[in-house]
């Protein structure tokens, strides 16, 4: 099992300065957070450890983008919910999303692939990408993520999220419901 720990690290040598930069964030707002250091977190697998450690899901976060790659999207929905471009899509009216590039990923949210989180929002100050937030994630108590780095989790309560952190950011953000899916037999 993972260590739990309250609030940032005591001792900041060796972290990258966009995950301190999370800290001060949070810190900042009086937000209350749990957080656990880890190997880098790849895969939803490896991330159930860490969400029994943290004791709170971790989302799946996707970094999405139109066909023409001028509107980005943050989606933020269960960790363990199948995800179809089309569904979100429709409800959206946006057509033909997908996957953007990373390169996009890095200049709007200061974060790289595996490291997908809400709190990269903090560095998007031209208000890019918009952040949008399947209804089931908003239905939970608390919510884990990445501080902008997938070496350590975070975790904090939805009402934070929805009452403080997202309008300290300067974001606002549509709910969605995405289908659930049927596992294929």
């Amino acid at each position: 099992m993972l260590e739990l720990n309250t609030g940032r690290p005591f001792d900041c040598t060796g972290r990258l300065e966009k995950e301190i930069r999370t800290y001060d964030f949070l810190d900042n707002l009086g937000i209350d957070y749990k957080r656990v250091d880890h190997e880098p977190a790849m895969t939803m697998e490896v991330c159930e450890e860490i969400d029994q450690s943290l004791q709170a899901v971790i989302c799946k976060n996707l970094f999405l983008c139109n066909r023409q790659e001028t509107q980005f999207y943050l989606l933020m929905m269960p960790g363990d919910k199948k995800f179809k471009t089309k569904d979100l899509s429709k409800e959206l009216g946006v057509s033909r999303l997908s996957f953007a590039n990373e390169a996009y990923m890095e200049k709007y949210l200061d974060i790289t692939p595996g490291s997908v989180s809400v709190m990269g929002l903090m560095n998007d100050t031209e208000g890019k990408v918009r952040l949008v937030i399947d209804k089931e994630v908003l239905q939970g108590v608390e919510i884990g993520c990445h501080p902008c780095i997938n070496t350590s989790s975070i975790k904090f309560s939805i009402k934070d999220l929805t009452e403080k952190i997202i309008p300290a950011m300067h974001h606002d953000y549509t709910v969605v419901t995405l289908p659930e899916y049927e596992e294929d037999i």
